[in-house]
């Protein structure tokens, strides 16, 4: 097998550098990376295949979370949202088996092999409101905040669960940072406020 250039390399890794050495293959190939390079070099286990499009040096050490970065190499339009927020924040016992993502009505829904992904769709002001950026691995993921996320919980409570959503109440009313005054916020942005208004009064 043809070792590939260092000069391809060198690219590949000024590419990465400031993405938790990772790679996007279109990036790669608009940068001039023949699609080959990165065939080669993930065979020789260079590199390592995360999801359709999305590799990773290898000698990086392992992601400490590597769905949520790989959902937002692949969709940078989307935001973290309900049960895999609530796991992001420590706000619920479940353990996710997709990520859940937050898209705007009418927006195209992405094509992804790996992690599974759960879109949900959300109006553009309330996809806009409480977004928090994370870096992780050297990744920028957006996630939405606990409040906001639990305002979501409780307008998609048939989607998942009444059980789930009470949960991340009383953990989250356990927290030093407990605000009653943005749960009511994002409960009036969300249009939650008449299902949310029983529990938050009993937290007051």
């Amino acid at each position: 097998m043809k070792v590939p250039s260092r000069k391809a390399l060198d690219e590949l890794r000024r590419l990465s550098k400031d993405k938790g050495g990772m790679i996007r293959t279109t990036e790669a190939i608009r940068q001039g990376v023949h699609p080959r390079t990165l065939y080669q070099l993930r065979e020789s286990g260079t590199l390592e295949r995360l999801s359709r499009g999305v590799y990773r040096f290898s000698e990086r050490k392992p992601l400490s979370e590597p769905d949520l970065v790989t959902v937002s190499i692949r969709v940078p339009k989307g935001i973290i949202c309900l049960v895999s927020a609530l796991a992001f924040h420590g706000i619920t016992t479940q353990i996710p088996h997709s990520v859940s993502l937050a898209l705007e009505k009418g927006a195209e829904s992405p094509r992804i092999d790996y992690p599974p992904v759960i879109v949900y769709r959300f109006s553009r002001t309330s996809l806009a409101a409480g977004i928090e950026e994370h870096e992780i691995d050297g990744v920028k993921v957006r996630v939405y905040s606990a409040e906001k996320t639990i305002a979501d919980c409780f307008k998609f409570r048939n989607k998942i669960g009444m059980d789930i959503v009470l949960e991340a109440l009383r953990l989250y009313r356990a927290r030093k940072k407990f605000s009653l005054q943005r749960l009511l916020e994002y409960a009036r942005i969300c249009r939650a406020e008449k299902v949310m208004s029983p529990y938050l009064e009993a937290l007051a």
